[in-house]
């Protein structure tokens, strides 16, 4: 049984997803709360958590662009569930981020309605990806590119503004050649918060896969970090757009190799926004590829061992849970 380091150590976990259904999990399997509680009960001291949109259980009537209200529905029932305390004592999915058209401001509104009120309040903000690259190989997801260029379309920031008016996140995700974007979209917008997904959305294959990759990521993060209203999640490295070939390999990744190759980037990032503005996040189970949820949050705790315990507590659950007005 793996050694629980700290285990006292509160951990809300801001990024994860539930699926009915998942091709992340081995065989198809589900991966809901009777699934995502045995992980969350497993030793380390998990709180709370967020459930970031992944287009699951939409509507299958109605609107079109009321369809994602499903998904708020989904995350709510969840909710519900955890709270009657047969599944641990985790307030599993207490903050609930969705998706909406940026692109479409008269329904825009309409929309933010509809998922604040189906997800019985607990909506914390907006993720629209954003990701987009020359090359479409990049993409391993069965979504499409975003619009190239699209967080510098003034109809869209006007859609992000819409978000801050309203108290919500800007959940951004898109791959690190975009970073640029992301900081002009952040200085424009001063006043929106923004939390940016997986590092940056590192990329290391294909193209990217030069010796060099790391610097160009890295100047891109450094950059990003001078907007104050920018934060950044710490995870989301399994995905094999990163060139660790970790999905690739038919057993799990062990501590010592996952604090030597995450351990960079993401000290590259508590560095750069300091731990008051990252987060840790699992992204389970879409990070399941490398290695199971106890020893995740070990290599959490290892790569994080220099900070102090004020610094650790925003790391692990301090961060996410002012970002995310949580308990």
């Amino acid at each position: 049984m793996t050694r629980i380091l700290e285990p006292d150590l509160e951990i809300i976990d801001p990024h994860h997803h539930l699926y009915p259904m998942s091709h992340w999990v081995a065989g198809g399997k589900p991966f809901l709360l009777q699934e995502f509680a045995e992980d969350l009960n497993a030793g380390h001291k998990i709180v709370s958590t967020v459930y970031i949109e992944c287009s699951q259980l939409y509507r299958q009537t109605g609107p079109a662009h009321l369809r994602p209200a499903g998904e708020a529905e989904f995350s709510s029932v969840t909710a519900r569930l955890a709270e009657t305390g047969h599944f641990g004592p985790a307030r599993v999915c207490e903050g609930f981020v969705g998706t909406a058209d940026l692109m479409r401001p008269d329904t825009l509104d309409e929309v933010l309605d509809a998922l604040d009120h189906a997800s019985d309040g607990r909506l914390r903000g907006i993720r629209y990806p954003a990701n987009w690259d020359p090359d479409p190989q990049i993409n391993p997801s069965s979504r499409p590119y975003a619009i190239e260029g699209v967080m510098l379309d003034q109809t869209f920031r006007k859609g992000v503004a819409r978000l801050t008016a309203r108290g919500l996140v800007y959940e951004a995700f898109q791959y690190y050649p975009q970073l640029p974007e992301l900081a002009d979209l952040a200085a424009a917008l001063p006043d929106t918060v923004i939390v940016c997904n997986h590092v940056g959305g590192l990329v290391g294959k294909r193209g990217y896969a030069t010796p060099d990759n790391f610097d160009n990521w890295k100047a891109r993060v450094l950059d990003l970090a001078q907007r104050p209203n920018v934060l950044m999640k710490l995870g989301g490295l399994a995905n094999e757009r990163t060139n660790f070939g970790f999905s690739l390999r038919p057993e799990d990744i062990g501590e010592d190799e996952l604090v030597d190759t995450w351990g960079p980037y993401i000290q590259t990032c508590i560095d750069a926004f300091g731990p008051d503005r990252c987060m840790f996040e699992s992204n389970f189970p879409v990070d399941r590829c490398a290695t199971d949820y106890v020893t995740l949050w070990n290599v959490f705790k290892r790569i994080a061992a220099g900070y102090s315990p004020d610094e650790k507590a925003d790391l692990f659950a301090g961060t996410a849970r002012r970002t995310y007005r949580l308990q």
